[in-house]
């Protein structure tokens, strides 16, 4: 992996193609292990626009049967979060009374999930469970619970694997690093 450059910023390779499958891979045991057998079928959601990778390598790998449906929340400009999360697209289904289980790319500062979880039950949702690819704990102040985190980062600035900066780099198979040097 070399560096690459999206606008005026240069990324280094930060975290490998293999890793990332490996992660996921024990995202999904776990997942499957704690959904095996439900009743209720989950709905998975998909938060647009950074999970939709993740959100496919994971739902490739689960046992249990769950619907998938998409909301799409934006509140980066940039290298950094505004910390004021908008609705672009609302919920593509009806979760009342549904098992949601929230697939985020990153969890950072939690703004974004704290707006989700307001939106979830406002929309009648039974329980609410979050799975992230990346998590930033450094980051991360809010109440809410991860139930499932498929890797820890420091709070440094990544794209790739549904990630971007600006629109760029969410098709990287592998993560970048924002290199500062």
């Amino acid at each position: 992996m070399e560096h690459i450059k999206i606008f005026d910023k240069t990324f280094r390779p930060y975290i490998s193609h293999e890793e990332i499958i490996e992660a996921i891979d024990r995202v999904a045991a776990k997942m499957n292990e704690d959904f095996k057998g439900t009743a209720d079928i989950p709905v998975i959601l998909c938060v647009l626009n950074g999970s939709i990778i993740f959100t496919a390598e994971l739902m490739q790998r689960l046992d249990f049967q769950c619907e998938l449906a998409s909301i799409k929340l934006s509140s980066y400009s940039g290298t950094k979060s505004t910390g004021c999360v908008q609705t672009a697209m609302g919920l593509t289904c009806d979760i009342k009374g549904r098992k949601v289980i929230v697939i985020e790319d990153i969890v950072d500062t939690g703004n974004t999930i704290v707006r989700l979880d307001s939106i979830l039950r406002e929309a009648g949702a039974a329980e609410i469970t979050i799975c992230t690819l990346l998590f930033k704990p450094d980051s991360y102040d809010k109440d809410i619970h991860i139930d499932y985190i498929a890797k820890e980062i420091p709070n440094d600035f990544i794209v790739g694997f549904g990630l971007d900066y600006d629109g760029l780099g969410r098709g990287l198979k592998e993560i970048y690093v924002i290199d500062e040097n």
